[in-house]
């Protein structure tokens, strides 16, 4: 029979795992704002100031939707989409310039599924946990590619419904944002929206990031949660980020440049700066 004390433990056990998986969680619309309305617009426009003044026509941008300290190690980034500078029609009808952010976002309610949504900057980063931006821009041609890939629906090709926070990008049987992107990316690279061709070349080609937690916790957070699942992972895991984009895209010198930017607009790190500890078995999120 289990004591009040053995019950006590338990509890605390389950809740202490469930935080921990929630808080990798970063493919979610809609989040309640932390910072005040004016400093998240003020950062959403700093974002777009640089990304113009780099002359990009098509991003890799992300943001930190939970504390630092709730991230498993070396995640720096829990949502990671593709912005296009493009004409948007306010409310007045007015015609304006400006990015337009293309994401995989977790369904209300349904969060072990996933749906394509369109925001913009101010959206993007409302429910931000640090006003903190991950910025990619592609080289020029892949630019071109990337613009071609969405404008043309090819993006939607692309998509798996079926959800997991550390989905592995080695095979398609699950998804999340970041491996969306990542399979956007390779659909531009090898100009083909065939998913069994595009996971043979990730498999071959890229370096996911290990998640570093412990398998009896994996256990418990996909016991307990929708949206944890390790049934596309067969060894070590680990996932897309924004991280191993960064330093896949610099390895076949696919970007022009990879930076961090604070509240300000600023420059805090280069891609230099960002490292992570790769697996060695193809098996990831």
């Amino acid at each position: 029979m289990m004591t009040m004390s053995s019950r006590t433990w338990l509890i605390a056990l389950v809740l202490t795992f469930t935080f921990s998986f929630t808080a990798t969680a970063g493919s979610q619309g809609n989040k309640p704002a932390i910072h005040e309305p004016e400093q998240i617009v003020q950062f959403a426009k700093n974002v777009e100031k640089y990304a113009a003044s780099q002359g990009a026509r098509a991003l890799i941008i992300a943001r930190v939707g939970r504390p630092q300290e709730d991230l498993p190690k070396g995640i720096r980034f829990t949502h990671t989409a593709v912005a296009l500078y493009s004409d948007i029609t306010l409310d007045d009808g007015v015609v304006v310039k400006g990015y337009a952010i293309y994401n995989l976002y977790q369904k209300s309610g349904d969060l072990d599924k996933s749906q394509l949504v369109t925001d913009y900057p101010v959206d993007f980063f409302w429910g931000a946990d640090q006003l903190t931006a991950g910025v990619i821009i592609p080289t020029p041609d892949m630019q071109t590619r990337l613009i071609d890939i969405i404008t043309t629906g090819k993006n939607a090709l692309l998509h798996n419904e079926n959800y997991s926070v550390i989905a592995n990008p080695m095979n398609g049987q699950l998804q999340n944002c970041t491996e969306h992107t990542l399979d956007m990316l390779n659909a531009a690279i090898y100009q083909t929206t065939d998913v069994a061709k595009l996971k043979a070349n990730t498999r071959a080609y890229f370096t996911p990031q290990r998640v570093h937690t412990s398998r009896f916790k994996l256990m418990f957070g996909s016991m307990l949660q929708d949206d944890v699942s390790t049934k596309d992972h067969t060894g070590k895991i680990a996932t897309t980020t924004f991280t191993s984009i960064a330093q896949y895209l610099a390895k076949y010198d696919l970007a022009s440049q990879s930076v961090i930017l604070g509240a300000d607009g600023q420059v805090l790190e280069t891609l230099s700066d960002l490292k992570f500890q790769a697996t060695t078995t193809h098996d990831k999120s």
